[in-house]
């Protein structure tokens, strides 16, 4: 009978001088990383999204993410792999909900759109809405506006745009929350003139 050769376990401080040395830059350390955790990552991805092509995409998305985040990894908050794995699930996750939410606003949308442009009323009623809206979004600040346009117009995640923008999370989600209070006062104010 053949048995494949088992690989020695890695130790968890081989672990975090990988993460380490990607903090500092070392692609290398990078490469070894994938070497080491890709597998279990495409796994969980697999069991996750149940599509090849997205988590082989999302598998790559998190190592990205490992590259850019690298710096920030804290071996009191668990191992490095626990942390990778952590990535992966919310990143999978993210990509569900996303995907859930382009099919809704697919389904939600279009039969809406379509019975308005019947009627010509509801067509100048849409472009005056449209007309207010770009209105309001001038009252905001170049970041406030950019953060919204992601989400909402883009349909990514808080997260997404997050990364995207490479900002953190709460900041994007504050300048969100920012923009659109802004947005409701200036169409309220538009309502009322």
């Amino acid at each position: 009978m053949l048995y494949a050769k088992s690989k020695p376990p890695v130790s968890e401080q081989d672990w975090a001088a990988l993460v380490q040395s990607i903090a500092a830059g070392d692609q290398l350390a990078l490469h070894a990383l994938y070497e080491r955790a890709h597998r279990i990552v495409f796994t969980l991805m697999m069991r996750i999204t149940a599509n090849r092509e997205i988590a082989e995409e999302l598998t790559v998305d998190v190592f990205h993410d490992i590259w850019r985040r690298a710096a920030r990894y804290e071996p009191e908050n668990g191992t490095v792999l626990a942390w990778i794995m952590n990535q992966a699930r919310s990143r999978a996750i993210d990509r569900l909900r996303f995907e859930g939410r382009q099919k809704r606003s697919h389904c939600d949308v279009a039969e809406p759109l379509a019975e308005a442009a019947a009627d010509p009323h509801n067509v100048l009623e849409l472009r005056e809405q449209g007309d207010a809206l770009r209105a309001a979004l001038t009252a905001l600040t170049p970041d406030e506006r950019q953060a919204i346009e992601m989400t909402f117009f883009a349909g990514l995640t808080h997260t997404e745009a997050a990364a995207r923008l490479g900002q953190p999370l709460g900041t994007v989600k504050t300048r969100i929350r920012s923009g659109l209070h802004k947005l409701r006062d200036a169409l309220a104010a538009e309502g009322k003139s």
